[in-house]
């Protein structure tokens, strides 16, 4: 692929595009279980209810945007305004759906359709932007540069998320008000337009070669065959070695986020808030600064690993992504610990508070960013077993896995909510209540993290293999069929999970969700 210059714009421009993917879902895992029992009458397995509904619904979806994706280049819009981001445009004038999830007072089939909505809208943004890092570049290092960019705006997006309804609050006069959570609607929907369309504006998708304009045209075929061979293909991707145990550090680090956010608001606001004597409107503030202040420890993480990435010669991401297990643990602990353990003296209380939540931002903040360096390579790592570039069949999947599991993580968190006797409505809890959102705030992340951690021992991409695994890659192209040495045959191996001369296409991964009866075996 002929690289065209990337600068500074270019990466500002596709890192903007986190606002919408992890500023609306900071918004979402932090305060929706918070605003639907505080301010919509209902309990908290309702509101798990309706998050694990829109999340299941959307990850049925999601794969298919995947696959469309794909295959856009086949109609004519999709040729004219780029097959990944001609979903950018059509989603730009939907994503003002956002701010009707925060309207108070309705009833439950309203608060469910409109999260649905959304989550569908989102989906169809988020997978082909994904992807787009991986269309503008083949270089390890510009690729990191792409995830660094998403991944520091993304946390600068979550602070705001986070501390907007503190500010809220502030201008209200400190009143305590749904409308907090409606303004604060308003104001993402607004930002999410503005910085979809500078995404659009400011990237770009590679050229086919002129081999891929070669392939022979797909013919039509009937909805139900292209589901029932999509999730076949789908199903492909899961064999490849270094995507499983991605998915694995994917998962620990992000489903641990997902309880947490969940839980420490509800620790923050009534937990906190009761040891404190805060009235309403306080506590909600303090819920947002801590939020805020965890997400801003997160961003400096994130600013220190991303310029290793660019600064370093080489970078071992699982090794640095045990580190964060470790440090994320160590807040967690902190932080659950100051319930039962609280200095009386307020130097003292403010110095543990800080302590736990730098650790548990810093794990946090680097959690975070591996999983979406590391994604990056993914297509590479598939592209030497099945010669094909499959980057939305990817982006689909992980989205596939990521919110079937979140929608469990968050519907265990509101089950488990209702089981500790939550009341919806009241600001004041019981002591019973109280336990019970130390244990799931604690528990429940920390077991994830433990398997996130053993996945990352099997996990051997980095600096040193990808280049390899690229020097590979160009050998196939030129017609080479035998590894250059056995150590390189021994990377390759471990990196994919299959045998070397099953690789470039020589198996059954070598056909597409569509073109199943077409093996792909050679030359590319």
């Amino acid at each position: 692929m002929k690289e065209r210059k990337i600068g500074l714009i270019n990466y500002t421009a596709y890192g903007l595009g986190d606002v919408l993917g992890a500023g609306s879902m900071a918004v979402i895992s932090t305060w929706v279980l918070f605003f639907y029992t505080t301010y919509c009458n209902l309990g908290p397995l309702q509101a798990g209810i309706i998050f694990a509904s829109a999340r299941i619904i959307d990850a049925i979806a999601s794969p298919l945007i995947g696959y469309l994706s794909d295959n856009a280049d086949s109609t004519r819009l999709g040729r004219r305004f780029g097959r990944r981001r001609i979903f950018l445009l059509i989603a730009i004038p939907l994503l003002p759906s956002f701010a009707l999830m925060w309207v108070s007072g309705q009833h439950f089939m309203y608060y469910l359709c409109t999260y649905i909505f959304f989550e569908l809208v989102y989906a169809s943004v988020l997978i082909p932007y994904e992807t787009l890092a991986a269309e503008m570049t083949d270089d390890f290092r510009k690729k990191g540069m792409f995830a660094g960019s998403r991944i520091l705006v993304g946390h600068m997006s979550a602070i705001a998320a986070t501390i907007l309804p503190a500010w809220i609050v502030s201008a209200l006069g400190g009143q305590d008000s749904p409308d907090t959570f409606l303004i604060m609607g308003g104001i993402f929907s607004v930002a999410f337009m503005i910085v979809v369309g500078l995404v659009y504006i400011f990237t770009w998708e590679r050229t086919k070669s002129a081999e891929e304009l070669a392939q022979p045209k797909v013919e039509k075929t009937s909805l139900l065959k292209v589901f029932s061979k999509l999730y076949k293909g789908l199903g492909f991707t899961l064999k490849i070695r270094a995507f499983r145990l991605h998915l694995g550090m994917y998962l620990g680090g992000y489903i641990s986020q997902d309880i947490f956010n969940a839980a420490f608001t509800y620790f923050a606001a009534f937990a906190l808030g009761g040891m404190f004597a805060y009235s309403a409107s306080e506590s909600l503030s303090l819920t947002s600064y801590l939020m805020a202040a965890i997400f801003s420890v997160q961003t400096l993480a994130v600013g220190a690993v991303f310029a290793c990435v660019a600064l370093l010669p080489k970078f071992f991401p699982a090794l640095t992504y045990r580190f964060a297990v470790v440090s994320y643990i160590i807040g967690i602990i902190g932080l659950a610990s100051f319930y039962y353990f609280a200095p009386e003296s307020q130097t003292g209380q403010i110095s543990w508070l800080v302590i736990a939540l730098i650790f548990a931002g810093i794990g946090r903040g680097i959690l975070n960013y591996i999983p979406w360096n590391t994604y990056n390579y993914m297509a590479d790592v598939d592209q030497i077993v099945t010669g094909q570039r499959r980057e939305g069949s990817f982006a689909g999947v992980m989205t596939f896995v990521r919110k079937a599991t979140q929608a469990s993580a968050v519907f265990a968190v509101g089950a488990a909510l209702e089981v500790g006797g939550l009341v919806k409505g009241e600001r004041m809890q019981s002591a019973d209540v109280m336990q019970s959102i130390v244990m799931i705030m604690t528990i429940g992340p920390i077991l994830v993290l433990i398997f996130g951690y053993w996945v990352s021992t099997k996990f051997h991409l980095n600096t040193d293999t990808h280049t390899i695994l690229m020097a590979e890659i160009g050998r196939f192209k030129q017609g080479e069929r035998q590894p250059s040495d056995p150590q390189t045959q021994a990377i390759i191996e471990d990196l994919t999970g299959w045998k070397y001369e099953q690789l470039w296409g020589n198996n059954t991964l070598g056909m597409g969700p569509v073109m199943a009866e077409k093996k792909i075996v050679g030359e590319v």
